[in-house]
């Protein structure tokens, strides 16, 4: 699952809309429609603000390798 996928199957699994998302991080939505989109590459840090985000750090695991540790509270949202 390429870095897009990854992050929209995130926000979906939270139950958030683009907007909601952008909001709860501090981004810009039209950027964020670019990268969920895969017309732009991610930056670093719109990927750290959501691997290090308090609601979505059980998918940091995932999100930077595609593996999970349930011992270590890191799961997948699919």
């Amino acid at each position: 699952m390429d870095m897009p996928a990854k992050m929209k199957a995130i926000r979906s699994k939270e139950g958030l809309t683009q907007g909601e998302f952008c909001q709860l991080l501090g981004f810009s939505l039209s950027t964020w429609k670019k990268y969920e989109a895969g017309i732009t590459e991610m930056a670093l840090a719109p990927f750290l603000a959501v691997a290090n985000h308090a609601r979505f750090t059980k998918y940091a695991l995932w999100l930077t390798t595609g593996e999970t540790s349930a011992a270590c509270g890191q799961i997948s949202p699919v």
